[in-house]
């Protein structure tokens, strides 16, 4: 009876996590080939963007499975079910989901450090004309090979880093061999930590740029939305105008034969460039207005006004939430030394005490930790798409639908994988004590004296929610607070994060705030593009 129980709850959770995976490969599909450019699109790179970002909203949704299983191996009561009495059951629960943490962080590593950058450079190698094949692959694995050895090396310094002192009055060799001994004893899971821990601080930077302002411009533009198709097209017919007519008046100054001056000549050519971009606009315009797309968004404006106003309210209430659990780090941990942890809240932290107030309803926790982690994808997502990708003031690459270019896509792909492993601190520090245990209870014994004719003391037991003071036996922690916390320095860190988060949101809700609607076509013209790149969206 016990192993059909704890056949149907593990087949329950990965049901849950196999459906969500086969939505997940059909939302990359559509956004992928939403935004890559139809000329220069290939299949290695699509194929190699797909994957990544599949593999990045699947790490995200193991979160929530990790929550999951943890709490339903207790009844509501405190007490374990049948299946999860025995200690070796529980324990091969948990390995179930760190071998799945060791599977997909493994994956991020390779494709951080050697698939993604490989095929980066191929297609930056494959621009100059006068290289082949072969001398594309080889370019490219000369630039992959200095990301491998990056990678080997966060792997060596994480395997025999000592995150315990050697014992006193112990020889080099004893404390060589104790090093070996507790990476063979912990089966690589520091390594493995260190190398995502250091991935992670580049996450938390992608997080603090892209996703904070993603959650305040994505709720807005819902709630602006965008200008009206048919005043965008009489002003921009004005504009054709006025500058074909600044045209004749400088070819004017021709007509007797004289030739233009060189400031004349570099005016005409920049109205002439100017014309060439608002007639595309024009063209574009005109598309849009016939489009049913264009119909249906405004059909559907009373609908994104409350959507954006839900979304701007649950971007406020994770802000106030970070800025609660950051103040309690700050007044009852033991500081930096300690990387700010803190077991339990000591402050109410309202989505905490939201996510354990849904627990009696199942599963709508579940239901919620879910919502959360998308949440932090899809404002990534919305960051990248209206910021582009940055190396610090340079402009890489713009996301746009239909012109994206391969490159661009990966960059894109490769933020998000670093995004997703700092969410799972973000998540954390907004519900701690939920991350860390779900939804499960325990048992404490009381005694009381007994009020009958017989003298002695009544044993009653009294259901409480797992925190840091409840046994080790009793509650069982997810696995992902084991990787997040493996090394004290990193925790420190993300503290300061947090902080530097909360101040870009405000920053980034400043900004969206002073800016005007955005054009129906935003981001379909630029004066960089060719005339021919307009078939993408005729046809």
């Amino acid at each position: 009876m016990a192993a059909q129980s704890l056949l149907s709850e593990s087949v329950l959770g990965w049901s849950i996590f196999t459906f969500i995976l086969l939505v997940i490969l059909a939302f990359c599909w559509v956004y992928i080939r939403k935004f890559q450019s139809r000329q220069e699109s290939e299949v290695v790179s699509t194929i190699t963007a797909i994957c990544a970002l599949a593999i990045a909203l699947i790490t995200s949704a193991l979160l929530p499975v990790d929550i999951f299983l943890v709490s339903f191996m207790k009844y509501p009561n405190g007490t374990y079910k049948e299946w999860a009495a025995n200690n070796e059951t529980r324990g091969q629960i948990e390995d179930t989901v760190l071998y799945g943490y060791y599977t997909l962080y493994s994956i991020i590593l390779f494709c951080v450090f050697l698939w993604i950058p490989f095929v980066y450079f191929y297609y930056e190698e494959r621009d100059d004309d006068n290289v082949n094949k072969c001398a594309q692959v080889k370019n490219a694995l000369k630039y992959t090979i200095g990301f491998a050895i990056v990678c080997v090396v966060l792997l060596l310094i994480g395997a025999f880093v000592p995150l315990q002192a050697p014992p006193q009055n112990s020889t080099q060799w004893e404390k060589v061999q104790s090093l070996f001994e507790e990476l063979g004893s912990s089966h690589g899971l520091p390594a493995l930590s260190f190398s995502i821990s250091s991935l992670t601080l580049i996450g938390m930077l992608a997080v603090i740029t892209y996703t904070a302002y993603g959650m305040s411009v994505l709720p807005l533009n819902l709630i602006k939305g965008t200008r009206s198709v048919v005043y965008e097209r009489l002003e921009n017919t004005e504009d054709i105008d006025d500058v074909e007519h600044q045209i004749e008046k400088l070819k004017s100054k021709c007509n007797d034969g004289r030739p233009l001056s060189s400031r004349d000549r570099h005016n005409l050519q920049e109205l002439e460039g100017k014309l060439q971009v608002l007639r595309r606009r024009g063209r574009h315009l005109e598309i849009a207005e016939r489009n049913c797309c264009t119909k249906v968004g405004s059909a559907l404006r009373p609908f994104k006004i409350m959507l954006g106003i839900f979304f701007i309210l649950v971007a406020l209430l994770f802000t106030v939430t970070l800025f609660i659990s950051n103040l309690d780090k700050a007044l009852h941990s033991a500081g930096i030394s300690s990387g700010f942890i803190i077991f339990g809240t000591n402050l109410t932290n309202p989505l905490n005490e939201l996510l354990l107030a849904l627990q009696p309803v199942f599963p709508l926790d579940y239901i919620l930790i879910t919502v959360i982690t998308m949440y932090f994808v899809v404002t990534s997502m919305a960051g990248i798409r209206n910021m582009g990708i940055w190396f610090f003031w340079i402009r890489l690459y713009k996301i746009r639908p239909k012109r994206t270019r391969p490159q661009a896509l990966l960059f894109l792909c490769m933020i998000l994988l670093l995004i997703v492993l700092h969410t799972s601190y973000m998540i954390y520090s907004l519900a701690p004590q939920y991350v860390m245990y779900g939804s499960q209870k325990y048992l404490v014994q009381n005694q009381m004296p007994s009020a009958g004719p017989t003298s002695g003391n009544a044993t009653f037991g009294t259901t409480r929610i797992c925190d840091a003071d409840a046994p080790e036996d009793q509650c069982t922690v997810t696995r992902s607070y084991l990787f997040l916390h493996k090394f004290w320095f990193f925790s420190t860190i993300y503290y300061f994060g947090n902080w530097a988060f909360i101040g870009a949101f405000l920053i980034g809700l400043v900004v969206s705030c002073c800016r005007g609607k955005k054009s129906v076509i935003e981001g379909e013209v630029e004066a960089d593009d060719s005339d021919l790149s307009d078939d993408e969206y005729v046809h």
